[in-house]
């Protein structure tokens, strides 16, 4: 379990445990896979990894971890029964063993395993940040899926917690360590575009983000240890009960989502931002378009640089951006094998750019290799809590745009619309209990 640089290893431990009681000498047969030989790590360097709320794209995530040598998965939390048991089976299978323990009760999962050093959260938009706040306090570091919270107000007590508490945090913009994105954010930040002056940014090209604020009809509660409804809905208000929410259909409903601007732009505004260089910061206007999406609206920057948001165009894929300057342009979305651009000149050192950038950074082209390596140095992470929170305030600020009907002004520094209570209501919402910040 990793605890921290300044802590004795578990094998200098017991080294130092064996010399004193006279035990050096005793024989003694040890797994070579318990002592880092056969490419695995030993146990003082291996990372104890937990789940929470993993689902498709959960899985797909754990997948990827349990690839690191250097990080073994021991536990998954869920609401679901079926979640639970396929997770398990999952683990199991990876390790040749059935160790993997399943826990109903995110605060019994958080207070009972003081061996877990990570977790993986992966649960709907309703629930990663306050599972994130719950699991640093409780000392663990953490990987959150995107949308990676629902208000303002939640991005904001994501990030005071961790710096309250030293907890690694990173969240899935993942694209922020993939070659094609890191190539166009390099030449944004290199000046081979010239001064940008407009940003594009993917939104999905489903749903809305006029919100639903009316719910699905009751149907018969489940058993308990099949679907806990109570822990499945979280700080989320109380609704009856339908199999089609914890089936993924909760989407588009103003409970449990963040919408198609919060379903995309949790990865574009991200990428755009860390590319103008703006973490620290948010657009400060946000212009109404008359329609149900969002598409369209254009941003401002304090900088006077816009950031368009649309459904379609400008690229082919998923979770595309584009940036415009005064000598060019680059696009990327997601299956490019290299950016388009303006000139092919502009991709001839491709690779360089890629490699001086890692070399910089010090963050790898693996996203979860980048969470790992920032637990073991405590250095932050490419997708710190400052960089989700900020383009998240982004993704909320254009909804309640778009919700309120009318232009808004956004103060960054104060985090506060400006002479709109309305809008400043809206930065948080009330969270059922004992399910609370």
């Amino acid at each position: 379990m990793i605890t921290g640089a300044s802590s004795v290893s578990r094998r200098q431990f017991l080294k130092q445990a064996a010399v004193t009681s006279g035990l050096i000498a005793a024989p003694c047969l040890i797994p070579a896979s318990a002592l880092g030989r056969g490419g695995a790590a030993p146990p003082s360097e291996r990372i104890v990894l937990g789940g929470i709320g993993i689902g498709s794209r959960g899985s797909g995530v754990l997948g990827w971890m349990m690839g690191e040598k250097d990080v073994q998965f021991v536990a998954v939390c869920d609401a679901r029964k079926s979640q639970r048991q396929a997770v398990k089976q999952m683990a199991d299978g990876r390790y040749g063993n059935s160790d993997c323990a399943t826990y109903r009760d995110l605060r019994e999962f958080l207070a009972t395993r003081a061996d877990i050093d990570a977790v993986l959260i992966a649960t709907g938009d309703r629930w990663h940040a306050l599972a994130s706040i719950m699991a640093m306090r409780a000392g663990k570091d953490v990987y959150s899926e995107k949308p990676s919270c629902m208000t303002i107000a939640e991005g904001q007590a994501v990030v005071e917690t961790a710096r309250r508490y030293q907890r690694i945090y990173q969240t899935g913009l993942q694209r922020l360590s993939e070659p094609s994105f890191t190539v166009a954010n390099e030449l944004l930040r290199t000046g081979r575009l010239g001064k940008v002056h407009t940003v594009h940014a993917h939104i999905a090209p489903w749903d809305a983000a006029e919100m639903r604020y009316d719910w699905l009809p009751a149907e018969p509660l489940p058993p308990e240890d099949e679907v806990d409804w109570d822990k499945w809905l979280g700080p989320c208000p109380w609704r009856p009960y339908n199999g089609a929410y914890v089936g993924g259909g909760w989407r588009g409903f103003y409970d449990f989502h963040t919408s198609c601007i919060g379903e995309w732009g949790a990865h574009t505004f991200g990428q755009c931002q860390v590319a103008l260089g703006a973490v620290d910061t948010s657009p400060i206007e946000y212009e109404y378009v008359d329609n149900p999406t969002g598409d369209g609206m254009t941003t401002r920057f304090s900088s006077g640089v816009k950031m368009i948001l649309h459904r379609e165009g400008w690229w082919h894929g998923s979770c595309g951006v584009r940036y415009d300057g005064t000598e060019g342009w680059v696009s990327v979305a997601d299956g490019y094998a290299k950016p388009e651009v303006s000139a092919p000149a502009l991709l001839a050192d491709s690779k360089k750019l890629v490699d001086e950038y890692t070399e910089r950074t010090k963050h790898p082209m693996s996203h979860v290799r980048d969470l790992f390596d920032c637990i073991k140095s405590r250095r932050l992470t490419v997708a710190n809590p400052e960089v989700m929170h900020r383009s998240m305030t982004t993704v909320h600020a254009a909804n309640i745009c778009m919700w309120l009907k009318r232009n808004m002004k956004y103060d960054p520094v104060k985090e506060e619309f400006v002479g709109d209570a309305e809008a400043n209501r809206l930065r948080s919402r009330a969270m059922r209990e004992p399910w609370i910040i």
